[in-house]
């Protein structure tokens, strides 16, 4: 642990009954940064807010809190505040008094508490709506309320229960924006929930990426993209073609029945894997000036791009977006550089998968991978 990290999972489980939610996870987070939890329903990355805001407590490990164990310490002493989904404001009093409501437990003086909450508002840009119910806000206007009444308490850390998900899209990608500018500005740990890869990407310093209790993943926004650790993780983050394939040597792939230069390394000769290549990084070409060749199934117009679909002659399907336009039951070549082909291990830890990354670097490692060792 360094002397940046605000909050440490050591082996963390959590027990519902007989029903594992999460299985002896460990990770960090580090202060200043906005961090996203990312996975499917069920996954366990509410389970992880809940326990860091201290609303429950670990069936097994220890939570870190500044270097100190928080298991036992209650959610109103934690130095934490939790914008929720449906953000639980309260319909009867106006914007000032559900900004002011925390400080008003705390019985701070009045004129300590209106000075707090004018500053609170000016951060969410909403300096003037004082007076206004809440009944007559809209759903971006009702979550900065949310927002400023998390923050006018000035937690160390601030936790993001997918606060986006009721507005609709245009409001979405407008508040997306907003709440990564309020990150930096305020200066202090976002902790965001959400099942949106693209809220993901756009908004995160870093990203966990969890499943079934596990994270599978862990990294910046482009390094989960563009070196995923396995299929789970690329068929979440984005869209890709993944194909069975086998590394022949070091920076040599075989798969579609041919093989290509790659910039991957550390496997066994002959070790079967599978192969990841995104959509965009594929180019349409003449059928004989491709790499592959495939018949064009569907298309569809995505307005930026077309969605094209197709099938190889090893019975891989392939998708393609491009701004050229293709025409179905025609056949056209893809081409695609070395560096567009990703190569995933079975199996392969984050741990695993991070070492092999290192060992690019160092020749002697990268031969002890290669061979297994």
């Amino acid at each position: 642990m360094t002397d940046k990290t605000i909050i440490r999972f050591e082996g963390v489980k959590q027990q519902y009954d007989r029903s594992t939610v999460l299985n002896r996870v460990s990770f960090e987070i580090e202060r200043g940064k906005f961090y996203t939890l990312l996975g499917p329903s069920g996954c366990g990355k509410t389970t992880i807010l809940r326990l860091i805001a201290g609303f429950i407590q670990p069936t097994e490990g220890n939570i870190y809190f500044n270097g100190k164990v928080i298991n036992n310490v209650p959610a109103d002493k934690r130095q934490v505040n939790t914008v929720f989904q449906d953000y639980a404001l309260f319909p009867h009093l106006n914007v000032f008094e559900n900004v002011a409501f925390g400080l008003r437990i705390k019985k701070l003086k009045n004129a300590v508490i209106a000075d707090k909450v004018k500053e609170a508002l000016r951060f969410v840009n909403l300096e003037g709506y004082e007076d206004r119910e809440i009944t007559e806000m809209s759903g971006g206007q009702r979550q900065r309320v949310a927002i400023a009444r998390a923050i006018v308490n000035e937690p160390e850390v601030l936790l993001l229960d997918e606060p986006l998900s009721a507005l609709d899209l245009k409001l979405r990608t407008e508040m997306q924006y907003e709440l990564r500018e309020l990150q930096r500005r305020l200066g202090i740990t976002f902790v965001f929930v959400t099942h949106d890869q693209e809220e993901a990407l756009a908004m995160s310093d870093e990203i966990f990426v969890l499943n079934e209790g596990d994270i599978q993943q862990s990294g910046t926004p482009t390094d989960i993209y563009d070196e995923p650790i396995n299929r789970f993780v690329a068929d979440f983050i984005g869209e890709s073609n993944i194909v069975p394939g086998r590394m022949i040597a070091d920076f040599r792939a075989e798969f579609a029945g041919k093989q290509f230069d790659c910039v991957d390394q550390g496997f066994s000769p002959n070790e079967p894997v599978e192969i990841m290549i995104r959509p965009e990084d594929l180019e349409i070409t003449e059928p004989e000036q491709g790499n592959l060749e495939i018949k064009v199934d569907s298309q569809l117009f995505r307005g930026v791009h077309y969605e094209i679909s197709g099938y190889d002659k090893a019975g891989n399907e392939w998708l393609v977006h491009s701004t050229k336009k293709a025409v179905v039951g025609s056949s056209i070549g893809l081409r695609f550089d070395p560096e567009a082909i990703h190569v995933m291990r079975f199996g392969e830890t984050e741990e695993e998968f991070d070492k092999r990354l290192e060992a690019y670097s160092d020749p002697a490692q990268a031969g002890a991978a290669g061979d297994g060792r």
